[in-house]
């Protein structure tokens, strides 16, 4: 049985303002505030915050730290609503807290049932907020409704089963009445789906199935009975188009994950992203990165959304990083592949057909001696958020280069609760920097690319000394926000990657800087080990 129990330490009143669906909407309106977990639901992970610039910011300052009862990574992006901040301590503890001192309003505390086993941790990405109530999924594959005011919980749906692997681990989406999640779990053989729930009942509206079932269009791209088993998994927030009443979700590897002989075909929608009606949920048109992927290329990463002049028209562009290697630019209204350029070295395709489908490098799959592939498992990049900036009109991808992986092909059978996956890839490098911090090509690094989506050209470069799980943050005055696994915080200027001011925090870098102000006041806020920092400028 799952027990839930609430700490109430304060019950805050007045401060707590309703958050309706059109101040989400119009989010790069009241830049002060935080109010979804790309930042908006274009997901460009921008700030309109103007008093950090590139000549003050090496005079920031850190102000409070708040720290987590877990010792899981801290992977959650906070929300911040006029003052107040939310996030989530792992696995699923709603923590309401002071934005500007970071006292501790209350705690809204779920323990999960025993049965939950996420592949990758227990953690959790954030959460979303409608009105006065806050929307968090759980590691045992429950969505719960809890009021923002006093961290009460409201109502608690089961959308999945636990015990067949299946959990929520990524910040809903809100879209108008309707709040969106799905479900974790490829690693387990599970048949993935998105839903969407009524915001005030918890009542699910409806559901589309990630991998399609016998007379559901792409079915005929699984052999057999191969789709009950598809995986497909959503790990990572989508993004929403009012203007074409669409949303967009990124979908996970298909299962088994590194041996694809049970599962001949594209094994659609594995790797894609979807267009989806959030009314309805209808697929409205996808687009499949790697078709029947055999190195765990998941496609959940964030879809960027943005308009811009593209060969002499303007088009609604969707942005896409993908774990691949390749960066994509895709007309978001139709689906049509529009430039896929790599962004790190990558050797398991040779290019594009005339359709956009990429076209298999030869022997370029797993075998039994082993072979190599760019990049490796972890991929060129992964659920880490990226950034495009409207005023450089560039697009930031955090990313590792020159990574690879050697795969190797065994059998695999699918037995309900175990993981469904073949043999783990043996990565090539170990992605440490030297005890001089210098870095050779031949090892691997992370680093920030600052990509041209017009011409899907690399701008500038920053090399760490170590890979990154961070998320980006740019400003509208110029500044870069990002992370590395070594512990270090680093300023850069947006338009050539050159540092302007570093932290050394001394954990693991692994969600999405934000920032936010009150009484006029900006702050910088990012998560590193199992702690939250937050920073502003001296006074």
């Amino acid at each position: 049985m799952i027990r839930r129990t609430l700490l109430l330490v304060l019950i805050a009143g007045s401060m707590f303002a309703q958050v309706s669906f059109e101040r989400i909407l119009n989010a790069a309106k009241e830049p002060q505030n935080w109010l979804t977990y790309s930042g908006g639901v274009q997901s460009q992970r921008h700030t309109g915050l103007t008093q950090i610039t590139p000549d003050n910011v090496k005079n920031l300052e850190q102000q409070w730290v708040f720290q987590a009862r877990s010792l899981e990574k801290f992977e959650a992006t906070p929300l911040v609503v006029d003052g107040v901040m939310y996030t989530v301590q792992a696995p699923n503890d709603i923590v309401a807290l002071d934005a500007v001192s970071g006292r501790v309003y209350w705690v809204y505390a779920y323990i999960p049932s025993p049965a939950a086993r996420p592949c990758c941790g227990m953690i959790n990405r954030g959460l979303a907020i409608l009105g006065d109530t806050l929307f968090m999924g759980t590691v045992d594959a429950h969505l719960i409704a809890v009021n923002a005011k006093s961290g009460r919980p409201i109502w608690d749906a089961k959308v999945a089963n636990a015990e067949s692997g299946y959990a929520l681990t990524h910040a809903p989406l809100v879209v108008k009445d309707k709040v969106i999640v799905g479900t974790a779990g490829g690693e387990y053989g599970i048949r993935g789906f998105i839903a969407a729930y009524d915001v005030k009942t918890g009542k699910e509206a409806w559901r589309f199935y990630t991998i399609p079932g016998p007379g559901e269009p792409g079915n005929q791209t699984w052999a057999g009975d191969s789709w009950k088993t598809g995986g497909g998994s959503v790990w990572v927030t989508g993004s929403y188009d009012p203007e074409l009443n669409l949303t967009y979700w990124g979908i996970g590897n298909p299962g088994p994950d590194w041996n694809g002989d049970s599962r001949p075909g594209d094994n659609l929608y594995s790797d894609s992203v979807v267009a989806l009606d959030p009314d309805t949920g209808k697929l409205k048109w996808y687009y499949q990165f790697s078709p029947h992927d055999e190195f765990d290329y998941d496609s959940v990463q964030v879809p960027v959304l943005a308009e811009m002049q593209w060969k002499g028209s303007q088009r609604k562009v969707m942005m896409w990083a993908n774990r691949n290697g390749m960066f994509y630019v895709i007309d978001r209204t139709s689906g049509e592949f529009l430039q896929g350029k790599p962004f790190a070295k990558v050797n398991w395709l040779t290019g594009f057909d005339e359709k956009g489908r990429p076209m298999r490098a030869p022997g370029k799959t797993p075998s039994t001696e082993g072979t190599l592939i760019y990049p490796g498992n972890q991929g060129a990049t992964n659920w880490y958020s990226p950034s495009y900036s409207p005023r450089t009109g560039l697009f930031y991808i955090p990313t590792w280069e020159n990574t690879s992986s050697i795969y190797f092909k065994s059998p695999v059978e699918y037995v309900e609760g175990r993981q469904y996956t073949g043999t783990f890839p043996r990565m090539t490098v170990s992605f440490r920097g030297n005890i001089q911090n210098q870095i050779t090509e031949d090892e691997g690094y992370g680093a920030v690319h600052a990509m041209d989506p017009k011409t899907g050209e690399r701008k500038w470069e920053f090399k760490m000394a170590d890979v990154t799980e961070s998320g980006i943050l740019t400003t509208a005055t110029d500044v870069l926000f990002v992370g590395g696994r070594e512990g270090n915080f680093f300023a850069l200027n947006a338009r050539n990657g050159s540092m302007l001011w570093k932290a050394a925090l001394g954990g693991i870098i692994a969600n999405g800087t934000i920032s936010y102000s009150v009484n006029g006041r900006q702050y910088i806020a990012v998560a590193a080990g199992n702690s939250l920092f937050t920073f502003a400028l001296r006074q």
